[in-house]
């Protein structure tokens, strides 16, 4: 059953990250750049999914994939004690890491709420832990000076309005209500929110692909390259247009079937965007939501700052990923290779934080930008130890290891800059060459 769900997560991600959604593209909800710069400044966040799924330790696809009866999976409720939780050290690990901003689900698709709904009292609030676990988080991230992000998810499995929302329109009109109702109250009961990380609200997710039956090909669906066209809709325009209002400030992803401020990459990156763009990803494993073998599969640390380097380097921010257990403690191995990203960050982020991205040469690595210098990120020294670089208007004053401030030989003219003799003596992942302009 396990390998069955775990593919079945997996095909989700592939279809969450290989089809690009009908979007509305109207530009006049935009954020202007300048209230776009923290967040492009900020490079590194951390993702957390959590809710009634982290019981199960299957993933945050678990009720889909076991097709399991709502009623039976609403029973978890009465399991969920979390006792374990605690939003201060859910901030202190993004802390530790380096991260400039989280983003933690309030509500997945499973129709679980971890924050104090009167839509429903199918929330945190009403089971064994009795606590708003989104208002906990926001108050330890505001004391800590960390952006605060929230996940929210139109979409809802437990409304047949969903899978088929001409049949059940009355469904899908509630399901709806639910999601103006409680986004509403996500974005007026807890003060500023700098980020509102929608999830699963595109035509293309509606009726899941649009199952139908005729005479010739029997069942089938319409394909998810197909976005559902029919009476219902969401109304993006319309929900943004009151988050506007709520939080003029906030920054929106795409993924409610307007164009968002940024544009989202799930798992796979496809290459860089003229948007601000972001790569999200888990830390390890297929699935978002905890699994019972989540601790070894963590991603080595090699992997994570390659990564960072190369989401950053081609100007994009990473959001990293990471499923408390069902207590609501995040793995100690997560939390481990969180805080060597952390060091790595410590030494080297200057190199990262409010930067641009340069060139990425897939061969060797990239570079980063700032205002008066640029940044090299050696990711596989080349054999004879010369890198060559595009010309450069601005005059180069030095160039030197970040590790140690050793000068590195450089010959900058007409036609280029190149970078002689390097050699990493002490194997690090991410060699890191300063070059200071005059």
């Amino acid at each position: 059953m396990k390998r069955k769900f775990y593919l079945i997560v997996l095909f989700a991600v592939i279809i969450g990250t290989n089809i690009q959604s009908q979007t509305v593209s109207d530009s006049t909800l935009l954020l202007p750049q300048k209230d776009m710069q923290w967040w492009r400044d900020a490079k590194f966040g951390l993702f957390i999914h959590f809710g009634l799924y982290s019981i199960l330790g299957e993933g945050e696809w678990v009720m889909f994939a076991q097709q399991m009866d709502i009623d039976e999976y609403a029973k978890l409720k009465d399991k969920f004690t979390v006792d374990k939780f605690s939003g201060k050290k859910w901030v202190d690990v993004a802390k530790l890491a380096g991260c400039k901003y989280m983003v933690v689900t309030a509500r997945h698709h499973d129709g679980f709420s971890l924050f104090d709904t009167k839509f429903s009292d199918y929330n945190s609030i009403n089971s064994p832990v009795k606590k708003d676990l989104i208002g906990e988080y926001i108050e330890a991230a505001r004391q800590a000076n960390m952006k605060i992000g929230i996940y929210y998810s139109p979409l809802d499995w437990r409304y047949p309005g969903f899978f088929f929302p001409e049949m059940y329109r009355t469904s899908a009109e509630k399901m709806k209500n639910q999601t103006y109702t409680q986004v509403r109250e996500l974005l007026t009961n807890y003060g500023k929110v700098d980020i509102l990380w929608y999830d699963g609200g595109e035509d293309n997710w509606l009726g899941f692909g649009g199952l139908m039956w005729d005479g010739s090909k029997g069942w089938h669906t319409r394909g998810y390259d197909k976005p559902y066209t029919g009476k219902f809709s969401w109304e993006p325009l319309k929900i943004n247009k009151m988050v506007r209002d709520l939080q003029p400030k906030i920054v929106i992803s795409q993924r409610s079937g307007w164009m968002g401020d940024f544009t989202t990459y799930e798992n796979s990156f496809r290459g860089r965007t003229k948007r601000p763009f972001e790569l999200c990803t888990t830390i390890g494993g297929p699935a978002w939501g905890w699994t019972t073998d989540a601790a070894s599969k963590v991603m080595n640390l090699d992997t994570c700052i390659r990564l960072l380097v190369m989401v950053v380097c081609q100007d994009g921010n990473l959001l990293l990923n990471v499923g408390p257990k069902p207590d609501g403690e995040i793995e100690p191995e997560q939390v481990q290779r969180l805080k060597e990203i952390g060091e790595f960050l410590s030494k080297y982020g200057e190199s990262i934080y409010n930067t641009r991205g340069g060139i990425y040469d897939a061969k060797w690595g990239g570079t980063t930008l700032a205002n008066n210098a640029m940044y090299v990120h050696v990711l596989k020294t080349p054999l004879d130890g010369t890198i060559q670089l595009p010309p450069d208007t601005k005059k180069i004053a030095s160039a030197t290891y970040m590790r140690d401030n050793s000068k590195i030989i450089f010959v900058q003219s007409d036609t280029g800059i190149s970078l002689t003799n390097i050699v990493n003596k002490q194997n690090e992942i991410d060699l890191v060459i300063k070059i200071t302009y005059k």
